[in-house]
């Protein structure tokens, strides 16, 4: 006979692997929407297939980033999931159906979107979208599976709210809107979001590891060194982005005021 605690675990395991399938699925039925809807503009019509896969995949990653940034906003910063109460509810322990549900939907997105960049290679992106993918979801997988440290990667998946600037920036060079104030605009905006969400944010991040550094070090050794290691180089790549963001943006702007 089956404990009940056991069977608990079991209908959990049965949830999160749902999540991972229902993360598949809504990349699925994101994509079709998009070809569908996209399929009445011109703009659309006139690319290559090629292109329009990119179209298509973009849409279904503006999506779960923001699922991903709102359910992480909500879980880190408005729940009271990770207050600690007592020695043995520590916030490095902290856990529930919820937060692992949306980690294993996010499973789901980039192992969807991983192999669509592999099948696609380099179409949809380089080697630093395989190495940002790979990290990502290696981290993710880890603290879901033991249902540690989810705090910290939940902060780090908030930083998904820059990829619909990212993604409409795309849409809009694609479409041949480069010119537009919309550009311009969504140029200055993406910015500013990365700024916060991905330099800001992971000075944050740092800062309250340290502060918390009592509980970090209660890790698990493979997900301490994980912990230590995979934001340190997200941060790296988020910084080199950043740069080029940053000259992107000063070549717009220095274009929008000569044609002014």
């Amino acid at each position: 006979m089956t404990s009940s605690a056991g069977m608990f675990k079991l209908n959990e395991q049965v949830v999160y692997v749902s999540a991972v399938v229902g993360g598949i699925l809504m990349c699925k039925f994101v994509y079709v929407v998009s070809a569908l809807i996209s399929s009445h503009f011109k703009c659309y019509v006139e690319l290559n297939q090629e292109v329009k896969v990119e179209w298509n995949n973009r849409g279904f990653s503006t999506v779960h980033a923001l699922f991903a940034a709102g359910a992480a906003f909500y879980l880190v910063w408005l729940s009271d999931l990770f207050q600690s109460r007592s020695d043995h509810e520590l916030m490095i322990n902290s856990n529930s159906i919820l937060s692992n549900s949306v980690l294993s939907v996010s499973i789901g997105y980039f192992l969807t979107d991983l192999g669509m960049i592999l099948w696609h290679f380099p179409a949809l992106g380089g080697k630093e979208y395989l190495l940002h993918h790979t990290v990502s979801m290696y981290a993710i997988f880890l603290s879901l599976i033991k249902g540690q440290g989810q705090i910290y990667i939940l902060m780090v998946l908030f930083s998904e709210i820059t990829t619909p600037f990212v993604n409409l920036r795309w849409y809009l060079d694609t479409a041949g809107l480069k010119k537009s104030t919309i550009y311009v605009a969504n140029g200055i905006f993406l910015f500013l979001g990365w700024l916060v969400a991905r330099v800001l944010l992971f000075i944050y991040f740092f800062g309250h590891m340290y502060f918390h550094f009592d509980q970090v070090k209660m890790l698990f050794p493979l997900g301490f060194y994980s912990m230590i290691t995979v934001p340190s180089v997200l941060a790296l790549m988020n910084l080199f982005w950043f740069w080029k963001i940053l000259k992107g943006m000063m070549k717009t702007l220095s274009k929008a005021r000569h044609r002014n």
